[in-house]
């Protein structure tokens, strides 16, 4: 790997002000693009999704846990895997306190097609708290295109995200990561860019978060 070039202070920050201006374009790039995703027509789901989780059975409503907003991280465990995805796993890694996601209304749940009695201690040995859901007598992998049939007949998994906004009793689908593109993903600001409610920073500001009230 060869090193970048050794210059003088002042070299420095004549390159690094050239970069700025770039990063600085990016960064209006992706709040239009925000705002265009926040835009994006949505769909209402009909269908009844029937989950196991540590609570027992729940609906799709339910990992809502009464919030407006719902974040799904698709994670990939097959039945017939030993363990849950690594690529998966280093993307929850990262996330932190659910807290700031929740004070904006925000609930953020992890759902796998594995049995949930697979879930327990694959989840323990990982230390996770975050709430994980089994789908594995449902269709919602196959629907939401995170588990499809290859031409041979057999079952691939997908990485991925999908968004859901509640109205009442009514959940609609808003968005999902292209392709499972999770790579940049995991700050509480990109993943609340990924909903149609945005960061909300005038209504919610940031703050630790044990003084938020959920």
């Amino acid at each position: 790997m060869s090193l970048p070039e050794v210059v003088s202070r002042e070299q420095w920050r004549a390159a690094r002000e050239e970069l700025l201006v770039k990063e600085k374009a990016v960064t209006r790039a992706r709040d239009a693009l925000s705002a265009e995703r926040r835009r994006l027509p949505m769909v209402e789901i009909g269908k009844e999704y029937v989950f196991e989780g540590g609570d027992g059975k729940a609906t799709l409503l339910d990992l809502f846990e009464g919030r407006d907003q719902l974040v799904v991280h698709h994670f990939m465990f097959a039945p017939e895997w030993e363990g849950g995805c690594r690529r998966c796993s280093a993307f929850l890694d990262q996330m932190g306190q659910l807290a700031h996601l929740r004070a904006r209304g925000t609930s953020f749940a992890v759902v796998s097609r594995v049995p949930f009695t697979r879930i327990l201690p694959f989840k323990a040995r990982m230390g996770w708290t975050v709430p994980w859901y089994s789908s594995h007598e449902t269709d919602f992998n196959q629907d939401f295109e995170v588990t499809v049939e290859q031409g041979d007949g057999s079952l691939a998994e997908r990485p991925g995200l999908s968004c859901f906004l509640r109205e009442r009793d009514r959940i609609f689908h808003t968005y999902s990561t292209p392709e499972g593109e999770v790579d940049d993903i995991g700050s509480m600001g990109s993943l609340l860019d990924l909903t149609v409610l945005g960061r909300q920073e005038a209504r919610v500001p940031v703050r630790y978060h044990d003084e938020y009230e959920d």
